[in-house]
């Protein structure tokens, strides 16, 4: 038995569609503008350049439809509607044709971002991590498993705010598509069971404020709702 200093911290999980056992959470990995709109609506070139990643803590997670807390230390949050990718099987070097037999199941998500850090992380050259990492800076709906909804390589990607659409695109504009997307992070870390990959956003990013409503949907895949407050 093995005895620690203070109480462990307790485990995160997210609920699985249909199913009373939950996915543990290991870590979290968010791709950079992979789709094209989005790459031109934050100015930059949307050709295909080799995708680039970060990464945010598995307490960053919010689950259950639950409030989002506004953070601290920034007044421009913005939202960023995902498709995410829950792997159930690791591995290193995966070859694309291959990448899809080590996802558990999909869901919905939320990237939110203090977008002000951020551009003045840019603009100073230094990481963006307390831009993207921080507490409560990722809601996520219901995960839902590849037995019962297979791949979603296509599809309606769309957000609402307060009943408003804000974001809609398609899953087949990503840039850089599911297996590509592990067959490449995989080259970079050891990629294992409980490990989440947010794979990017579509155009209409924009800023939120206490009181805002958010509805996210993907067909065949599911949703992701929170209030800010």
């Amino acid at each position: 038995m093995v005895d620690y200093v203070f109480e462990p911290p307790v485990l995160v999980a997210v609920p699985v569609v249909g199913r009373a056992d939950q996915f543990p959470v290991r870590r979290i990995f968010c791709v950079g503008r992979n789709y094209a709109a989005h790459a031109r609506e934050m100015g930059h070139d949307p050709n295909r350049e080799p995708p680039f990643f970060f990464t945010k803590p598995a307490d960053a997670l919010v689950t259950g439809g639950a409030d989002t807390p506004y953070p601290t230390a920034t007044e421009n949050l913005h939202h960023e509607m995902e498709l995410v990718v829950a792997i159930g099987t690791g591995g290193t070097n995966i070859a694309p044709a291959e990448a899809l037999g080590h996802v558990f199941g999909y869901a919905a998500g939320l990237d939110l971002t203090r977008r002000d850090l951020q551009d003045e992380a840019k603009a100073m050259r230094r990481p963006w991590d307390m831009s993207k990492g921080f507490d409560a800076s990722a809601p996520i709906g219901d995960i839902a498993t590849v037995a019962s909804i297979g791949h979603p390589l296509a599809g309606r990607i769309a957000l609402t705010v307060n009943g408003q659409a804000r974001q809609q695109g398609d899953l087949a504009d990503q840039i850089w598509p599911v297996p590509d997307v592990i067959a490449y992070l995989s080259r970079l870390v050891a990629l294992a069971p409980g490990d989440l990959i947010f794979t990017g956003t579509p155009d209409g990013v924009g800023a939120l404020v206490r009181g805002d409503v958010l509805a996210g949907e993907i067909a065949g895949v599911g949703s992701v709702h929170t209030r800010i407050i």
